[in-house]
């Protein structure tokens, strides 16, 4: 029991856990090790250990002649077996992998490339039209489709049929990652993560969710632009000489059908949403659960009535983690000991979290007491790219401020009540009003808006905008919902526009986002008694 809000795992890593030199060296442990084992499965596609490691080295070879190295290389691909081979292949070609929303509308995307600078963009056949824009637009040299017979993996593969070599290795510090983030206004930031750190990641993992070589079957819906989907479903499967089952986009059914026919053994679910998909999809009781050995979540809090029904439906309980793009993991409930729910759980290995007041942020709280969650430990990133004054904010002193509020109880457990910063989590993603502000700014009809999160039982939050058009302008929902369309992947949408004489303001004549909150939820309430 502790009397400050200080918490420390005293959980060791595994003495007989592998360290390695680098991601690449760990891939290249796999293909030695495990040479036919079957590495990734999309749909009816797969591919060995073998294969992977002479696919990456392949593209990795013709992206040093490229000139790649220390330079970033974006990814825009969606779910993919040529999505992972991407993402290796930057790494061993020495350039750093720049995993980017294939989704994106074209504005969003000019305005994350832009924080990234790349010299190669990666893509497949459906958004090679994406690419070659973006490329022209922003001076981009160099684009290669995956899905070109020239550049498809088995051309690769007879590119470097030796597989990988030395050639391919980087170094511990050497840059491994940039992920995109929009930190606490928004404005897209590249987080810099070198290979020390994501090797970090995983021994921390793995040590609180162990896993057995050789043996296990790892099924993700995440998006491998998400540090979730990337930073632990393909990190861990690789480092685990796993087979990675990777679903294309979330369906129920697909997803419940692979459980069973892959013999699963561990849920990279995720957030809330996705096990309320499968908890209420008709397929959910003919399906068969009983290879899973964990089933794991983070990203949006499950409630309690949820971690009731995946227990009874699978016998299998949820385990909910945290981290963030700028760390992960941080908190983790385990698969062996005391688990709590609602809780992010305590600690992982080799990292302290502690609760700090918000006003004077070196003063540690008392057990209990709410304030902002710093953590120190060796998986956080080095920096935000060209950004040190938001790096100075979000690292002092070996602390990341998070921006999360939250407490610490007395057997060391996180719960985590609030945030610090404006963001809205819409099925597991971050989304900053800000960004849909400024979009709405742009509007030749509109004169100011404003957009909040609002709960939702399906998505955990949804976004809801109000709007003050110009004078004599005559605007229809649908309209503004439209312009959205155009212009803003699918979760960062309103689902509703309201119509305002003017924005509520507060006594420093900034806009009430808690007065439109609570219109927001009132509207709500309305509609549903009047429906």
């Amino acid at each position: 029991m502790t009397s400050v809000s200080h918490i420390e795992s005293v959980l060791p890593i595994p003495a007989d856990y592998p360290r390695f030199e680098s991601l690449v060296h760990m891939l290249k442990s796999a293909v030695d090790k495990a040479p036919d084992a079957p590495a990734v499965v999309c749909g009816q596609q797969s591919i060995s250990y073998a294969q992977l490691g002479r696919s990456v080295a392949g593209l990795a070879s013709a992206l040093l002649e490229l000139g790649s190295r220390d330079a970033r290389i974006g990814i825009l691909i969606p779910n993919s077996i040529e999505n992972v081979v991407a993402f290796f292949a930057a790494m061993a070609a020495h350039g750093q992998a720049v995993p980017v929303n294939p989704y994106y509308r074209e504005r969003e995307l000019e305005r994350a490339l832009d924080e990234v600078d790349p010299q190669v963009l990666l893509c497949v056949s459906d958004t090679r039209a994406a690419a070659r824009a973006v490329a022209a637009s922003r001076r981009i040299p160099h684009v290669i489709d995956l899905h070109d017979p020239a550049w498809s993996l088995g051309a690769l593969r007879a590119r470097a049929a030796g597989g990988l070599s030395a050639e391919h290795l980087p170094g511990l510090d050497d840059r491994a990652l940039l992920i995109m983030t929009g930190g606490t206004t928004g404005t897209p930031k590249g987080v810099d993560h070198r290979h020390r750190n994501l090797l970090a990641s995983v021994l921390l993992h793995c040590t609180v969710w162990p896993v057995g070589f050789g043996s296990e079957t790892l099924l993700s819906v995440a998006p491998l632009f998400h540090i979730w989907g990337l930073g632990y479903a393909v990190l861990v499967s690789v480092f685990a000489r796993g087979k990675f089952v990777l679903v294309p986009r979330f369906d129920p059914e697909a997803v419940l059908a692979a459980i069973g026919e892959h013999r699963v053994t561990i849920f990279g679910g995720g957030p809330a949403p996705i096990y309320a998909g499968l908890v209420g999809s008709d397929a959910a009781a003919r399906a068969d659960f009983s290879s899973l050995k964990y089933c794991l979540s983070g990203g949006a809090p499950c409630p309690e009535s949820l971690h009731r029904r995946w227990q009874e439906l699978t016998a299998c309980p949820i385990l909910e983690g945290w981290g963030m793009s700028e760390g992960a993991p941080l908190c983790i409930n385990p698969a062996a000991g005391m688990r709590k729910l609602l809780s992010v759980g305590p600690p992982v290995p080799e990292t302290a979290i502690e609760v700090v007041d918000v006003d004077i942020d070196t003063t540690v709280l008392p057990v209990g007491e709410r304030g902002e969650v710093r953590v120190r430990g060796p998986q956080l990133m080095s920096a935000y790219r060209n950004n040190p004054d938001e790096t100075a904010v979000a690292l002092r002193d070996g602390w990341l401020y998070t921006g999360d509020i939250g407490y610490v109880d007395e057997d060391g457990y996180l719960f985590l009540v609030d945030r610090k910063k404006d963001m809205v989590i819409v099925g597991g993603y971050n989304v900053y009003p800000r960004e849909v502000d400024e979009l709405l700014f742009l509007h030749p009809g509109i004169r100011e808006a404003s957009a909040v999160g609002l709960a939702d039982d399906r998505l955990g939050e949804v976004l809801v905008a109000f709007v003050v058009p110009l004078a004599g302008e005559v605007l229809s929902e649908e309209a503004c919902l439209e312009y959205c369309r155009a212009n803003l992947v699918k979760y960062k949408r309103p689902v509703k526009i309201h119509f305002l004489d003017a924005l509520p303001r507060t006594a420093a004549n900034k806009i009430d986002k808690v007065a439109l909150r609570r219109r927001a939820a009132e509207s709500t309430r309305e509609a549903r008694s009047f429906g």
